[in-house]
């Protein structure tokens, strides 16, 4: 997996490309504990994520609520069908903001 940052005054986007698992959820997980400390708002682009697995979703989920305890919004965007088919069989769709 792929992770690519930008940070405009505060607004950090993370883009993600490749799969979204056990041997990778990790960097993602370093990288979001880091953004929680400091942005103002936490965007990540699926754009180029191809898949997630049940680790990669337990780093969402604990991003959420890290982002919940700061107040920090949190946005996912450009979720294709397959990502987004597991975000709503696994009811992540209810906890996590999809934009699209």
């Amino acid at each position: 997996m792929r992770i690519t940052r930008k940070d405009k005054n505060g607004v950090v986007t993370i883009a993600l490309a490749g799969s979204l698992e056990t041997g990778t959820s990790s960097e993602l997980e370093v990288a979001l504990s880091k953004e929680v400390q400091t942005a103002k708002k936490i965007i990540l682009d699926f754009d180029k994520l191809d898949y997630v697995s049940s680790a990669g979703l337990q780093v969402l989920l604990t991003a959420q609520r890290s982002c919940d305890a700061r107040g920090i919004k949190m946005e996912i965007v450009k979720v294709n069908d397959v990502v987004k088919e597991v975000f709503e069989l696994t009811g992540f769709n209810k906890i996590l903001t999809l934009l699209g």
